[in-house]
Formats: C-alpha cells, structure tokens, sequence
C-alpha cells in the first residue's frame, strides 16, 4: 500500500490537504481497471491551507498547516509498517478472539437474516477454541484445524453432521472476522488472510411448481399473515428479511400500477419494483396505524414448521421454507419466458452467474426436447 499526502482546490478559495491510501488495482470483468483508493481528509483536524499567500501570518498558517499533514503523514505510515512487519499494539494483541467475534456477532444483531448463522459459528469457536485464545495467538495451523473441525467433527444441535453449505458459509464468517481483525490492526500476520474457504458447490434448491403453488393458495393456513408473506414472496421474490420488515411507507400505489421502494436488508442497495395487482392484494388495505405491512409475522423456526404443516395439508411433500418462495418466483419466472437479466434484477442478484443456477432448474427447451424423440411400440 501507498501512502501519500496530496491536496484539493476547494469551491471558498482555501485548500485541503488529504491522505491517499492506494492498494492497487485490479481488471472487472469488462477488462476496465479498477483502482483501490481510500482517502483520510486532514481539514477538519488541522486546518485548511491558504491558496497564494502574501501576508507573514499566511505563510506562517501554511507552514504549520503543511508540517502538521506530514507529521500524520509519517504516523500512518509508521502503523503501516508496523502491521507489515508483524508489530502489534499491545492493547489490540492481547484481546481474545471470543471476545472479538462476540462483538462482531452483535453488531450484526441488527441484520436478522444473517445473525443466525454469526450465532452458530460462534458455538462452534466457543468448541473448537480455548476461551483465552488471543487474535495475535491464531496461526495458519489453528485455522485450518478449526476448518477441519467444521468438516469432520462439528455437529448441528440434533446431532447430524454439518452440511456442505453449512461449512461453506460458518468458515467464510470466520474468515471474514480474521479479514476484519488484520484490517483493524488486531492481527498482523497477513499471510492468515490466504487460507482458501470451502470450495463452493451448488446446492439443491426446492421450489415449488405452479400446480402446488395454487394448491397453497387454496389450503388454510394457521396463520394468515404467514400464508399471505410466504405467497407474497412467491410473486416478488422477496427474501424473508425484506418482506418481515416491509412498511406502508415503502409500498406505492400509483393509478394502475404497483410498485415498492426498498432497502435490501442482504445488500443495503436501494431497490425499485413493481409488483404485480395479485401480489399487492396480498397486502391488503392500507393500515395507517401500524407502519409494518405484515403486523405479528415473527421471526423464528415456527414459521417453518407452519409452512411445512400448510404444505403437508396441501398434499405437498417437499421440504419447503420460507426462502423456498424466493426459488419459487425465480422459476416461475423463467418458465414464463423471463430472461436472465430481468429475474436478476427482480432477485437483487449481484452477478448474474447467481441467477444462472435457477436456468439449470428450468429449462423449457430441454422439457421439451425430451419429449420430441419418437415413441416406441414396447413389448417386454
């Protein structure tokens, strides 16, 4: 990484004076060159500089103004080092890894969809790892032991070893704590952040097929409001952590037209869609009294169970969760001639090789390419 000092022109006649801390660069897929730049801005600690200064208090300002930013300079420079070369503060080295990860794990209360899964790799640290294990204690030898603890030994609350997407997303947690702890000078080993994650495989995704989606639609449900989200999720394709905190505030009705303004609760990017007349049904009138859309649906295994019970009633036996109804809209959509890039942005997918699993699913051509060889008089 490369520190350095520059400064920027601004609008009042004064310049700033800011840090640059470039970590290279890397090619996206456009081949277009991406530059990795942070920026620490000096003004408000020390002053701004004056531009073409005349009078002795000016320069003086300046001169202080300038020493003072390569005081900061040779600071952020010196921690730099002291990271590279394996110098930790003292403070920093001497703070476990339970606690570390526990405070992680908190700050991440407020993300309901992922806060599970921070729960459940912390039981398996808490097995794995002595309480009293520093961060500056953790070597390339503990981590991938604790990585072949999760593949051989650790175990789910019922007993049954961990499955592969379990793995997969409890070791990239943990590997993002060990990121997090390097970039806040916890760890200065840098050679901890090479440790390579699970390979990632696809896993089965359940869906539901139009005719036992109206069969749904059809059977009671204990609980209405969680009959009326999980279908709303089936004709949106909304995560449970988005549809659980929906507010009137964020659903438009416009004339003929539906839409929702939202938050993704999984990515925080700001989304825009239209929802189509039988989904905002499912909403049902307007409620000025209460801000959330779907009053007492709670958060919890129950939920999944009711969904199971309804689908059982409902002559369904799949294995279908309330992130099922997500999978569901996907292949609905792609068997109603969607492409690709529309149900991408209908799911708020990233990258589109994300999406390309559920075309794997469904593939109207191959049904029916199946059924174009001839039939054959059999005699057995």
């Amino acid at each position: 990484m490369k520190i350095s000092l520059k400064q920027k022109k601004l609008n009042s006649g004064k310049i700033s004076l800011y840090l640059e801390y470039y970590k290279g660069s890397k090619i996206d897929d456009n081949g277009k060159e991406i530059h990795n730049r942070e920026f620490e801005y000096l003004g408000k600690e020390i002053g701004y500089l004056i531009k073409d200064p005349i009078k002795a208090d000016e320069k003086k300002n300046n001169k202080e103004i300038l020493e003072l930013a390569e005081n900061i300079l040779a600071i952020r420079k010196s921690e730099f080092l002291q990271g590279k070369f394996g110098i930790v503060d003292r403070d920093k080295a001497n703070i476990t890894l339970y606690e570390y990860f526990d405070q992680l794990k908190e700050h991440r209360s407020s993300y309901l969809s992922n806060y599970g899964t921070w729960k459940s790799v912390k039981r398996y640290i808490d097995q794995y790892f002595h309480h009293s294990t520093t961060l500056s204690e953790l070597t390339i030898d503990s981590i991938n032991g604790f990585k072949r603890f999760l593949d051989v030994d650790a175990k789910t609350k019922h007993g049954t070893p961990l499955k592969h997407g379990s793995k997969y997303s409890y070791f990239n947690r943990f590997r993002a704590t060990i990121k997090q702890a390097y970039e806040e000078g916890y760890i200065t080993n840098h050679k901890l952040l090479k440790i390579k994650p699970f390979e990632e495989k696809e896993s089965q995704r359940e869906y539901l097929t139009f005719e036992e989606l109206q069969n749904l639609a059809v059977t009671d449900c204990k609980y209405e409001v969680v009959k009326r989200a999980f279908l709303f999720s089936c004709l949106t394709g909304l995560r449970w952590s988005d549809v659980f905190k929906l507010t009137w505030k964020e659903v438009r009705d416009e004339n003929d037209d539906h839409r929702i303004f939202f938050t993704q609760q999984k990515t925080d990017d700001l989304e825009y869609m239209y929802i189509s007349k039988q989904a905002r049904e499912l909403l049902g009138e307007r409620n000025y009294a209460n801000p959330r859309v779907f009053v007492n649906l709670n958060y919890g295994t129950g939920t999944n169970t009711e969904i199971l019970r309804w689908c059982m009633k409902a002559g369904i036996t799949k294995h279908i969760t309330f992130h099922c109804a997500r999978h569901t809209a996907a292949t609905l959509l792609l068997e109603a001639g969607a492409d690709l890039y529309t149900v991408m942005k209908v799911l708020g997918h990233k990258d589109i090789r994300t999406t390309q699993i559920y075309a794997k699913i469904v593939d109207k051509r191959l049904k029916e390419a199946s059924n174009l060889l001839p039939t054959l008089n059999l005699e057995l």
